[in-house]
């Protein structure tokens, strides 16, 4: 079967990383250089674990891309119709990803290389990454600093409401990167490409 030009795109290596946090929540991902914006934030919903409940704007070469709302004003693009690869072009290019404007929660992402396709690969996926997403509504960087003391400690005077809150027991150092394959397509992440991979686990 002759294949598309879609599945003779490029691919971008990219590393999703949660600004702010320490230690790092991060995710390495591979995508097609030409997928959309909004497609690219459908995959750095599923990879992080958020929601989608909330707002979000790439801000890429200065400029702001999203989904325009004349209530909000300003001047962000919209995002709908861009392509990854014409606004990231070189290796090394590093951008932002805004996600909930009241937690604000921002991701940097580096275009760590770019690569042939794999013959047979999938993409999106998921390569690696380190611990858990904190949870929606949560109060951003602050707030999840707030909430990881008061459900490590049991004495904490919100220790019971947070673990309520939260509907259970949360591990900010959990990860699967089985889990988040499926979520981006139910297929699991071959086993060359694992091994490859492995030394980037850190």
């Amino acid at each position: 079967m002759a294949r598309t030009s879609a599945d003779a795109k490029p691919i971008y290596q990219l590393k999703v990383t949660l600004h702010g946090i320490r230690p790092p929540i991060w995710r390495r991902i591979q995508v097609r250089a030409g997928i959309t914006l909004p497609r690219l934030h459908d995959t750095i919903q599923a990879i992080m674990g958020w929601d989608d409940e909330h707002l979000h704007q790439f801000i890429i070469g200065g400029e702001a891309y999203g989904l325009p709302d004349p209530d909000l004003g300003g001047d962000m693009r919209s995002e709908r119709r861009v392509k990854l690869e014409q606004v990231v072009t070189t290796e090394k290019d590093r951008f932002v990803y805004e996600y909930d404007f009241g937690d604000s929660w921002t991701h940097v992402i580096l275009l760590e290389k770019i690569v042939p396709p794999e013959p047979g690969g999938y993409y999106p996926r998921c390569l690696a990454g380190k611990r858990a997403c904190p949870p929606e509504d949560v109060g951003g960087i602050w707030g999840y600093a707030e909430f990881l003391d008061a459900i490590g400690d049991s004495n904490h005077p919100e220790h019971e409401e947070m673990l309520e809150w939260w509907g259970g027991d949360f591990d900010p150092e959990a990860f699967s990167l089985e889990e988040i394959n499926q979520a981006l397509g139910g297929r699991r992440l071959p086993q060359q490409s694992r091994r490859e991979f492995r030394w980037e686990f850190s």
